[in-house]
């Protein structure tokens, strides 16, 4: 059984650096040919793919956030993490990692795992 598990700060001032990091178990970041995708949801709103990276370690942005998003990953500790810089309160929202096993990155996606989410609030 995969399990996929957010962590960060819940809290970020404006005009700073989001960073959420998402710890897999179960199952290696390595593995084909899966993409593991940050994808958020704010308040009242959809949800929103943000960007992916694949087992290989390639990555896709989302175009509306692309100039602000960065991902990486730590096979060693079988991680990935986002990086969200220049955040302002259109930033806040609960952040997912999932696992896509859909044959390219993006939506729609075929998401078989979700972590339970993190809320990050966006505010001085």
């Amino acid at each position: 059984q995969v399990q996929l598990q957010e962590s960060g700060p819940g809290l970020v001032k404006p005009s700073q650096t989001l960073s959420l990091t998402c710890t897999v178990s179960g199952g290696s970041i390595t593995t084909n040919y899966y993409h593991w995708s940050w994808i958020r949801q704010p308040p009242g709103k959809g949800l929103e793919w943000m960007g992916a990276i694949a087992y290989v370690g390639s990555t896709y942005y989302s175009p509306s956030l692309e100039s602000r998003t960065s991902l990486s990953r730590d096979t060693s500790k079988n991680q990935f993490t986002l990086q969200l810089s220049s955040v302002t309160p259109e930033d806040t929202a609960v952040y997912y990692c999932a696992r896509d096993r859909g044959p390219v990155a993006g939506p729609p996606g075929e998401y078989d795992y979700w972590g339970q989410g993190t809320q990050v609030t966006v505010s001085s």
